[in-house]
């Protein structure tokens, strides 16, 4: 089959979020299957080029409808390990994708709007009619839209949609004049069963255009998939679910065990494994050394984490105290980008800057983040939502015990140690359900205790989690299924 992955991320050339390690880790294992894959992404002023081979021009002028003209693209195609990719970089007056960041912007939705018509443009003039096009969030969510109100007419008519929602508390909320733009009729997909918001009748969105025009819709773990369609965290697309029942589910994200692996990982001092776990001490004073932590008796309490309000903020800075008052350390890797956030965790790294068991490193390094997880003992992850999250599936992975809220991919892949219904081999961290400083403090303080006074017990749990596959191999295979499904549905 021939898979095209459209997305606003790839890491590691463009990367804000998991989104990016979807994006590259699907496709990589795709290919391993022997698809023909391709992932068409937006040429970002940021783009890490240096991780790309063989970057060239593959049309200078490709003319996109647009805002009742034809606005000029060029094209790229380049390699990244081993996948083909196509960057779209528009020849706009406003320089759509040279803002020097991928997201934040008032014109967002401009941006990705043009983006969307462009890539299937070039699909049609390039005559590359895909078996399947796997969109993913609000940034690609008029593809759909425009494959079937325009596209098709054209001779795209083979072309089925796949359609990934990553996080629902984005949807692309847009004026009706956005749509006339890429030149869709806004009365006729101002409707409550199309694009009509269902927060403010008088915009589209965007997200709500794709869950309706695709072929399949799904979420990242089967958690979230009934969560938004069972409580508050659908924000307020609840009945569009239950509509769409017939086309929906939830498939849990893997992690590209290429990158993520103690056991071949260049940025760690030395390997490990099960059968080596001793060697994880060695990453454990590297860390320390590195960051300025005394060497001590105690369990390293990690945070890796955007710092935002969804990621459960308050919550981490309450941990990171309570970690502190029992006989821990802590290290924390995160940027945020509200202001308010951003000066709150400033304010607590000064609070904390002459404390020898913490350091708050405010910002992303990513040969840090993988000697944190080779070094930390327990990593602390208290999100208001979380429809799969890495982080648990990576800390596992180097034998770190996550301590987790249960909620979306965490409840779906954390098992506690003392309460979970599953056989003990199977129990692998510390999971709260309430929402509350004494909710986190319920599960922390037992694997803290667990720590200190049963550490077999404690290096089982490690064990255990280490035994888990979150590779992609699993999920791609279920992915291929529902392709080769919407490809032989007429």
């Amino acid at each position: 089959m021939h898979i095209i992955l459209v997305s606003a991320e790839c890491a590691p050339v463009a990367k804000a979020g998991g989104l990016g390690d979807f994006v590259q880790g699907l496709a990589r294992e795709l290919t391993h299957c022997g698809e023909t894959v391709e992932i068409m992404l937006p040429y970002y002023d940021v783009l890490r080029t240096t991780e790309l081979h063989d970057l060239h021009e593959i049309c200078a002028d490709l003319r996109v409808p647009f805002n009742q003209h034809h606005l000029t693209c060029r094209v790229f195609n380049a390699t990244l390990t081993g996948v083909n990719c196509v960057f779209f970089d528009p020849q706009s007056p406003q320089g759509f994708f040279q803002r020097g960041r991928i997201y934040g912007e008032t014109d967002d939705a401009e941006r990705f709007a043009f983006f969307a018509r462009a890539v299937l443009e070039f699909i049609l003039n390039s005559k590359r009619q895909p078996d399947i096009l796997h969109c993913n969030d609000w940034h690609t969510g008029l593809i759909p839209v425009l494959l079937y109100e325009i596209y098709q007419a054209l001779g795209m008519n083979r072309t089925r949609v796949c359609y990934s929602l990553h996080n629902l508390g984005y949807q692309g909320q847009v004026s009706a004049e956005l749509l006339q733009q890429v030149g869709l009729e806004p009365r006729r997909l101002l409707q409550a069963d199309r694009l009509c918001d269902p927060h403010d009748g008088r915009q589209a969105n965007l997200l709500k255009g794709g869950i309706v025009y695709s072929n399949f819709v799904n979420t990242v773990s089967p958690r979230y998939a009934w969560e938004i369609q069972h409580t508050e965290q659908g924000m307020g697309l609840q009945p569009l679910f239950k509509t769409h029942a017939h086309k929906f589910g939830g498939i849990l994200n893997g992690i590209d065990d290429a990158i993520w692996n103690p056991d071949c990982d260049p940025l760690v001092p030395q390997p490990f494994n099960i059968n080596t776990l001793p060697h994880k001490a060695l990453s454990r004073q590297a860390l320390r050394t590195q960051l300025g932590l005394q060497t001590d008796s105690k369990p390293i309490i990690a945070i890796v984490s955007r710092l935002d309000h969804q990621k459960g903020v308050a919550l981490m800075a309450h941990g990171i105290r309570t970690a502190l008052a029992n006989n821990s350390q802590v290290v924390l890797l995160g940027t945020a980008l509200d202001p308010v956030i951003a000066a709150q965790f400033a304010q607590l790294k000064q609070e904390t800057l002459s404390n020898p068991d913490c350091h708050l490193e405010l910002g992303y390094n990513e040969q840090l983040a993988h000697l944190i997880y080779a070094g930390a003992d327990m990593i602390l992850i208290p999100s208001l939502y979380e429809p799969c999250g890495l982080t648990q599936m990576i800390a596992m992975k180097y034998g770190v015990v996550p301590v987790v809220r249960r909620v979306g991919g965490l409840a779906d892949t954390v098992f506690d140690a003392n309460y979970s219904e599953q056989p003990f081999e199977l129990r692998n961290g510390y999971v709260f359900d309430e929402l509350s400083a004494a909710g986190l403090d319920s599960a922390l303080l037992r694997a803290i205790g667990l720590w200190h006074a049963y550490p077999e017990y404690f290096r089982q749990l490690r064990v255990n989690g280490m035994a888990y596959d979150f590779s992609w191999r699993q999920p791609a295979q279920r992915y291929l299924d529902i392709y080769r499904q919407l490809a032989t549905t007429v």
